[in-house]
């Protein structure tokens, strides 16, 4: 439970941190890319007044003190400015230091001739250009060179990657970091109840053994009137229950030890699943037959997972005890066991009373039960750690449980768990 605590703790933070960390970057980036993209289109838009012969000056104002005069060289661009006639046919160009072949030119100048827009930007060609039609039916169009625009954005978008990159995982390493000081008070605090819950399990065990050995004693003795023989059978039915109570306790301490990381706790070998499903289902089969009931397999051949038999089989006895406790009278219970892939999946379902949706959640927390009413008699008895149990028998075994209740269905446990290969 710690470990997931902690990758949670670790993953929300990198998350929520991540975010912030691209919508700014991400945003910068944007905002270099808008200003550079503005700037070529305002050397395109000075380009499309004046002459075709007006050169760049070096330094000045922007804009020259006649509104007439555009400053051409305002931004870093190599413009190539031509006005064509109505035909198309090429009347003037500014000599702008540029190498492009004729057939090139021609058949860019006629594409942007046929083109419905009056500007594009081709990232892939590293081109820009702007047209105009004058009064006349001229046209005069001007051509960017975006190279360097573009390669200047280029290695903007890397290094932003890289810095992402790099703060990701420095925050990776202080999540790990803060994770383990955050969570030390959770974990001496979960370390502490595990501790008491075995402690306590071991303390009782020998004055219930007592209890149980005399109340055994005083069962047997003729000589105790029958009005006083139902305080010694109360007493014992309640030691007995003490004693099932005492019992998962200890199972759960075990499991929790487990998941904590413990290695000499679970035994680990190959276990032949299938075989342990089956018999599971054949030893609950006469409890089914006393509510009219039948148990229906569907078990895969061969199915075999790494754990500890003595776990799986209680993890098994334990949803099929549940269904046929809680199943209606007269209706199947339905255990299948599937192969997929390198996992295998178990589900037990049963017709019964539904589980209500407020209640899925907290079905395999300790001590709760669904139906506050019942008591502990010999059909439904329980302390509600059964199904906690189990959930701590998979996790400890690398698998996971579930369930889902609807009128159609019923409810059914699913637990998955990892397959030899």
């Amino acid at each position: 439970m710690l470990k997931s605590l902690r990758r949670k703790f670790v993953a929300i933070i990198m998350a929520l941190v991540g975010i912030v960390l691209v919508s700014v970057v991400g945003g910068s980036y944007l905002s270099s890319r808008q200003t550079q993209r503005e700037l070529v289109n305002e050397a395109l838009e000075r380009n499309l007044v004046g002459s075709v012969y007006d050169f760049p000056r070096i330094g000045g104002p922007f804009m020259d003190d006649r509104e007439d005069q555009p400053d051409h060289g305002r931004a870093n661009v190599l413009i190539l400015a031509i006005d064509l006639d109505s035909s198309g046919m090429v009347l003037a160009t500014n000599n702008a230091p540029v190498i492009i072949d004729s057939t090139a030119l021609s058949n860019l100048l006629a594409s942007i001739l046929q083109s419905d827009a009056n500007s594009m930007w081709d990232e892939s060609s590293h081109i820009a250009w702007m047209r105009e039609q004058r009064t006349s039916g001229s046209w005069r169009v001007v051509i960017a060179d975006t190279s360097a625009v573009d390669v200047s954005l280029h290695s903007l978008m890397v290094k932003d990657i890289a810095i992402i990159a790099a703060a990701m995982g420095v925050l990776l390493v202080i999540a790990l970091f803060l994770s383990t000081w955050v969570l030390k008070p959770v974990e001496a605090a979960w370390e502490q109840q595990r501790q008491f819950i075995a402690d306590a399990s071991h303390e009782l065990k020998t004055p219930l053994a007592v209890i149980i050995a005399n109340t055994q004693i005083l069962q047997a003795d003729k000589a105790i009137p029958t009005e006083s023989m139902r305080w010694v059978q109360s007493t014992a039915d309640e030691s007995a229950h003490m004693k099932s109570l005492v019992e998962e306790l200890l199972e759960l301490a075990r499991t929790d030890e487990t998941t904590a990381g413990a290695k000499d706790v679970m035994r680990s070998e190959a276990v032949d699943f299938s075989t342990m499903v089956e018999n599971a289902a054949l030893e609950f089969d006469a409890i089914a037959f006393e509510r009219g009931s039948l148990i229906e397999q569907s078990v895969d051949e061969g199915v075999c997972v790494q754990g500890d038999p003595e776990w799986l089989g209680r993890l098994c006895k334990i949803l099929i005890d549940n269904a046929c406790k809680y199943s209606s009278p007269g209706s199947p219970v339905r255990v299948e066991l599937h192969r997929e892939n390198k996992r295998c999946t178990l589900s037990v379902n049963n017709q019964g009373n539904v589980i209500d949706p407020a209640d899925l959640p907290h079905v395999f927390d300790r001590f709760y039960r669904t139906d506050k009413a019942r008591s502990r008699d010999a059909h439904t008895g329980g302390f509600g750690l059964g199904l906690a149990i189990a959930k701590g028998i998979c996790t400890s075994h690398g698998g996971n449980i579930s369930v889902q209740s609807n009128e159609t269905e019923g409810t059914t446990f699913v637990v998955t768990l990892p397959t030899q290969s």
